[in-house]
C-alpha cells in the first residue's frame, strides 16, 4: 500500500563508448577503495561524456573535471573525467550544461580537449559512481568488465 510513494529505480548507461574496468582496478585509490562510493570506470578514445541517465545536474567542480547529476531514483552520480585532472584548473574541459539543467540519457554533458590530455600524458580512466549508495535500496554493478556503447550498454542498477 505504501509503495506507491516509494521511488523507482534507475539504470545507469555507459557515458563513453569503450571499455568499463571494474573500479577496483583504477589506479587512483580514492576509486579503487570505493571511499567516494561504488561503480565502474571506463577507458575510451573519444572526446565526450553523455548523460547516463535521465536526471538533473546537481553540481559542476569549478575544474571543470566532474559532473554531479541526480537520477529519478535520488542517486547521485559522480562522473569524474579522468585521474588527476583537477591539477589542470579547467583547461581541455568544455562543459556543455549548467547546474540545474535537466538531462537526457545520451545528452552530451562535457567535451575534453583529447589532443591536450595526451600531450600532458593523463590518465583518462573515467569513474562514475554512485556517492549517496546508503540514501537509495540498492546499487547493483550490471557490467566491469567488457566493452560499452555510451547510452546503451547497462552499468549499474539502481532501486
Amino acid at each position: 500500500m505504501f509503495n506507491v510513494f516509494k521511488k523507482k529505480g534507475s539504470i545507469l548507461t555507459a557515458p563513453v563508448t569503450g571499455k568499463v574496468i571494474a573500479l577496483e582496478n583504477v589506479l587512483d585509490q580514492v576509486f579503487a577503495q570505493k571511499m567516494m562510493g561504488d561503480g565502474v570506470a571506463f577507458q575510451y578514445d573519444g572526446s565526450t561524456i553523455f548523460s547516463p541517465c535521465d536526471g538533473k545536474v546537481k553540481m559542476i567542480a569549478e575544474t571543470k573535471h566532474a559532473i554531479g547529476i541526480t537520477d529519478s531514483a535520488g542517486a547521485d552520480i559522480l562522473i569524474h573525467i579522468g585521474l588527476d585532472t583537477v591539477a589542470l584548473n579547467g583547461e581541455g574541459f568544455t562543459v556543455n550544461v549548467s547546474v540545474g539543467d535537466k538531462l537526457s540519457k545520451g545528452q552530451p554533458i562535457i567535451s575534453i580537449d583529447r589532443d591536450l590530455m595526451e600531450q600532458k600524458e593523463i590518465d583518462l580512466t573515467t569513474p562514475m559512481i554512485i556517492t549517496n549508495a546508503n540514501e537509495v535500496n540498492s546499487v547493483s554493478i550490471l557490467n566491469q568488465d567488457g566493452e560499452a556503447v555510451k547510452g546503451q550498454t547497462e552499468v549499474i542498477k539502481i532501486e
